[in-house]
């Protein structure tokens, strides 16, 4: 079976792509689901979310794909920004480093095209990472879709999804410096204490 004119999507974990994945879905797209989360800490976590994304997978009758977990290599290009603030410079390096690999994976295996979802969380900015797919993408030469995924009622599709299929709802981004910086006691429910992104 061939992948052409086969999209890879980048997901960063199931409850930021269940409603994407639904209406790729049930639009008939041809797709497959990538995970490649170096940045996620601790490695319990990394196992968490992957292992809740590829149930989803599975549960849908979608393609999932896992690449290496290497956050030493990670490490590596986000140390000398750990300082910096959420939706900063080392957000803006670790989406280009994520979607670079995956759009090199996607050219490897004869993919036409890369979409992901780690603009739909409402604490990411969505044109930091659709700026970070664009550098990527000239530096592979893989061709970048932008998928919105809050607006056109799919934040409440996502809302409602989350609950239906009861995932494992995270309350931090992933990496070890969000997880360092996250409000104390924070949950799920009170997640609100952090800032938006409107």
């Amino acid at each position: 079976m061939t992948n052409k004119d086969k999209i890879l999507l980048l997901s960063c974990c199931a409850p930021c792509s269940c409603a994407v994945i639904r209406k790729l879905k049930d639009d008939g797209i041809n797709f497959a689901v990538l995970f490649y989360n170096p940045n996620i800490h601790p490695k319990e976590e990394y196992e968490k979310r992957r292992d809740e994304q590829k149930n989803l997978c599975e549960k849908w009758g979608i393609e999932f794909i896992e690449l290496e977990y290497n956050p030493e290599e990670w490490l590596k290009m986000a140390t000398p920004y750990k300082d910096e603030p959420e939706r900063g410079k080392r957000c803006s390096l670790c989406f280009e480093f994520r979607l670079k690999r995956a759009m090199e994976y996607a050219l490897s295996q004869g993919f036409s095209r890369v979409a992901s979802v780690l603009g739909v969380s409402r604490w990411k900015d969505l044109s930091q990472v659709n700026a970070a797919a664009a550098l990527a993408s000239a530096s592979t030469g893989a061709e970048y879709i932008e998928i919105e995924g809050r607006k056109h009622g799919m934040q409440e599709a996502r809302s409602r999804l989350i609950k239906e299929l009861n995932l494992y709802n995270q309350t931090y981004c992933g990496c070890i410096y969000s997880l360092q910086n996250q409000p104390k006691n924070d949950t799920a429910s009170d997640i609100g204490q952090l800032k938006r992104i409107p």
